[in-house]
């Protein structure tokens, strides 16, 4: 008996998610000097404002002193593992299990990449109405984001039988 396909080949989700994450991120690096000023795109909404975060989703521990550049990497490395691991015990017909997982992957490895390299991770999106701003974000938090919310809501549709 031949075992069934798992999901890794969802991993070129990730790696899409990844590339898309790293391309963006140098192309707001290369325009949007300087750091802070905002660049609107949809005005009253949306601006292109280059940021830097040491710490993780909304600056928590961003002024921990360096130490937690090495917690959120290990961090980004067990839970892409278990999630690869998750991925290796899915069925590869059942997307909504891969789908989430493998944009979680490849945006914890977007953001990896960042720490490795610049010990900071590179934000420019920034979502706002009136006096209310959203902390600027990038496309890999997009990627974890979108795939948590997706496991969430899929998890909860599931039938009660799987």
């Amino acid at each position: 008996m031949h075992p069934k396909p798992n999901a890794l080949s969802w991993l070129l989700v990730s790696a899409l998610t990844i590339v898309l994450d790293q391309l963006t991120k140098w192309w707001a690096l290369a325009s949007l000097e300087p750091a802070g000023l905002p660049h609107p795109v949809i005005p009253g909404f949306l601006n292109w404002t280059l940021a830097f975060n040491t710490g993780a989703a909304f600056s928590f521990l961003a002024q921990g002193g360096g130490w937690q550049r090495w917690f959120f990497v290990l961090l980004a490395v067990v839970i892409t593992a278990a999630l690869v691991v998750w991925l290796t015990r899915t069925a590869r017909r059942e997307w909504r299990t891969a789908l989430p997982l493998s944009l979680v992957i490849g945006g914890a490895l977007g953001n990896l990449i960042d720490r490795l390299h610049a010990s900071q991770v590179t934000d420019f999106i920034q979502v706002y109405y009136r006096d209310w701003y959203y902390p600027t974000f990038n496309v890999a938090d997009c990627g974890i984001t979108v795939g948590a919310v997706l496991l969430i809501l899929f998890g909860l549709r599931s039938s009660p039988s799987r």
